[in-house]
């Protein structure tokens, strides 16, 4: 038995890197899962590659009609909802100053608002069966490091991701308060070898301080007391954690995964 038998998720931003991880992990533990991008055709192809558990829904997540229609797919291809994963997000750096206020909106637009209104129209479909589980409904907002402490030239990033951590803590308070049983929590990886780390590796290579990719990336992975950048199945495996009843006394946390980054 997998530990997510019967149950349905939700995954945003799950056309490639650690969403589409996400909802690999979660079917091979059972689930069903709605993949949601607004990369309509790479999204579509990696669903089309999970099988027939998955199935994919276009979704622009600062776009609150879209969020109604990706509940409605959810519910219309597999009769509920019982996991979210806002997991969609962008990493767009550079000096503050030089930082224009669309460039500031669009970050926390997709970062924060995305994950506001994921929590505003999924959680209602989570309730209508939350009951069904021991360990309830789940919401797992994917934050970052950058949620946790500072990175030079990551403004808006680790603003968004700072108030995701703060939003997770306070939306899973008030499901507790109202006696729903709904659990969320946020995840915060390290640097992991994702399309979203390329803005760094640019970097770095702009102020001279790696001559390559590899370099680059090796001079990231050094950062992290483990040694490497994380990969996108070590995040599944903790959202798959938080997504099953083994997580059962676990609401308003953090769940850090990043090599030893923040222990220094």
């Amino acid at each position: 038995m997998g530990l997510l038998d019967g149950k349905v998720a939700l995954v945003s931003g799950a056309a490639q890197g650690i969403g589409a991880a996400i909802a690999k992990a979660f079917i091979d533990e059972g689930a069903e899962v709605l993949l949601t991008d607004v990369q309509v055709d790479k999204g579509a192809l990696t669903a089309r590659d999970l099988g027939n558990k998955a199935a994919f829904q276009k979704l622009d997540v600062t776009d609150e009609d879209d969020w109604v229609a990706a509940i409605a797919a959810v519910k219309g291809h597999f009769g509920g909802l019982d996991i979210l994963v806002n997991n969609a997000g962008i990493g767009e750096g550079g000096r503050l100053e030089e930082t224009t206020l669309t460039d500031w909106h669009r970050t926390t637009g997709i970062n924060l608002d995305g994950v506001f209104l994921g929590l505003k129209h999924g959680g209602p479909a989570i309730r209508e069966r939350s009951d069904k589980w021991p360990g309830g409904g789940s919401i797992i907002n994917i934050s970052s490091v950058a949620g946790i402490v500072g990175l030079a030239m990551a403004h808006a990033y680790c603003a968004t991701k700072g108030a995701v951590r703060l939003l997770t803590k306070s939306a899973a308070l008030e499901y507790a308060q109202h006696g729903d049983k709904i659990r969320v929590n946020s995840i915060h990886p390290g640097f992991t070898e994702t399309a979203i780390i390329e803005p760094i590796l640019a970097q770095l290579a702009e102020n001279g301080l790696a001559k390559n990719d590899a370099e680059a990336k090796a001079l990231m992975g050094m950062m992290h007391p483990i040694g490497r950048l994380g990969k996108v199945e070590e995040i599944a495996a903790g959202a798959v954690f938080l997504a099953s009843d083994e997580a059962s006394f676990m609401t308003g946390s953090e769940l850090v995964l990043d090599g030893g980054l923040t222990s220094r």
